[in-house]
């Protein structure tokens, strides 16, 4: 089966820290560009952050930029979103997604990722 499996969610302190990881199953990683997306009860999905396939170029919104590191693996199949600094605001159901094309242009809108994830949640809170 075709399939990405988010995992690394939880409840975290304020300042506090999370990696998040997607897992690839059932096709390979390489020929993918990456985004992280999340959702917040009440809210409208937002995008996070992307990884092109091509030249590994990394994108972020700017309400993350600074705080939030998007890498891949490809030995291990999976992509990963490391969260630190982590605020109230951060908290959301967080979503990865792959698409069969090379750029992360207009990455936020969602459109074109045509596999997504089943989310992991995040809490942050003291």
């Amino acid at each position: 089966q075709v399939q990405l499996v988010e995992s690394g969610g939880g409840l975290v302190q304020p300042g506090g820290s999370l990696r998040l990881s997607c897992a690839a199953s059932g096709f390979t990683l390489d020929y993918y560009t990456i985004g992280w997306f999340r959702q917040a009860p009440g809210k409208e999905r937002e995008g996070v952050s992307c990884i092109s396939i091509i030249d590994r170029s990394t994108y972020y919104a700017d309400s993350v930029k600074g705080r939030f590191t998007i890498s891949r693996d490809n030995g291990e199949n999976t992509v990963y979103l490391r969260m630190n600094s982590l605020e109230a605001d951060d908290t959301a159901v967080y979503y990865c997604a792959a698409k069969k094309y090379y750029r992360c242009s207009a990455y936020e809108t969602g459109t074109d990722f045509a596999l997504w994830g089943q989310g992991t949640q995040v809490t942050v809170s003291s």
